[in-house]
């Protein structure tokens, strides 16, 4: 990001959240350019926050149709889009947020998102996929580990009444208040691949029982190859025998992901708006964070459960 300054225009729109987080922070928002893959409930949250907020620039990425299940999800495609016909969801989310925000220039870039190589990831700060299988998360944030510039990574994915975000900012640094001064503080982040082959019994006794639950979904999703929502009640008893199986290699206790948790990830994969706003809303806010340079940053899952209301923080890493 340069160091441009905020024209006339965009200081006179942005003058509230200006006051907020400051001239600065808003110059970086105004300047950064965010890439999102994979356009349903959450990530459309996301946009819409991101979007509201000023970034510079929103390329979107999502070849699929319209379906009658991106309707019921998908509040940026126009109620009147007549399925399949109209064009892919990433071009009608497209028009859609641009009359959010016309002073953020939200484009369409078309492709599979394992065709996308580590030059291509170069041109973005921020990058958010969403809904994505196992080896997508790790190939995608190895990507963007690769590059000489620091891209800050997230995944996020909602199933039903449940959320997950991962977080790599790689080598972090921003400024924190400390009683009468303002210090900088470093964090260092693991990548998806590094976090999730941490061994489970080396992981403290409280870590939230949705890390290891989604954990098993996504390697039965894996295994079966079956993209992110396509289980059913049918597959329940293998999910179940996988846990077991999991649970014995990492000497941990299947007490720790219990049946309910596991069938209410399984039986009702789609995503709940409620649970998307919230995780949309957390996203934004860490995204945000990370441009800014301002406040303490997600290190590195954020879990959801709308059944308890919680949202729990934890650090995923090597000591």
């Amino acid at each position: 990001m340069n160091g441009e300054e905020l024209t006339e225009q965009e200081t006179a729109l942005y003058d509230r959240q200006i006051r907020v987080w400051g001239v600065d922070a808003q110059r970086r928002l105004s300047k950064s350019h965010i890439f999102v893959s994979g356009l349903k409930g959450t990530a459309v949250e996301f946009c819409k926050n991101i979007v509201l907020a000023g970034v510079g620039s929103l390329t979107l990425n999502d070849d699929n149709p319209v379906t009658e299940e991106a309707l019921a999800a998908n509040f940026l495609i126009p109620f009147d889009e007549n399925m399949g016909g109209g064009g892919s969801i990433a071009e009608l989310c497209c028009d859609s947020l641009k009359d959010f925000n016309p002073m953020v220039h939200v484009s369409v870039e078309k492709g599979d998102l394992s065709s996308f190589d580590v030059d291509f990831f170069e041109k973005f700060d921020v990058v958010v996929i969403s809904c994505c299988l196992l080896a997508a998360k790790k190939s995608v944030n190895e990507k963007c580990r690769k590059l000489s510039k620091r891209v800050a990574f997230y995944s996020v994915d909602c199933r039903y009444s449940c959320g997950e975000i991962f977080v790599d900012l790689h080598k972090y640094s921003y400024m924190k208040k400390k009683a009468d001064e303002t210090v900088e503080c470093q964090l260092q982040y693991p990548s998806f691949e590094e976090a999730i082959a941490i061994p489970w019994r080396s992981l403290p006794k409280r870590v939230s029982k949705l890390y290891f639950a989604m954990r098993v979904v996504e390697r039965f999703e894996e295994v079966e190859r079956r993209k992110p929502g396509e289980t059913s009640v049918d597959d329940l008893t293998n999910v179940l025998k996988l846990r077991n199986e999991l649970c014995l290699a990492h000497s941990l206790n299947e007490s720790q992901i219990p049946d309910s948790l596991l069938e209410r990830l399984v039986v009702s994969p789609k995503e709940f708006p409620p649970v998307s706003a919230v995780l949309g809303g957390i996203l934004g806010q860490e995204v945000i964070k990370a441009i800014s340079g301002k406040g303490d940053p997600l290190k590195n899952f954020f879990f959801f459960d709308a059944v308890d209301g919680k949202g729990v923080i934890e650090d995923i890493s090597t000591p």
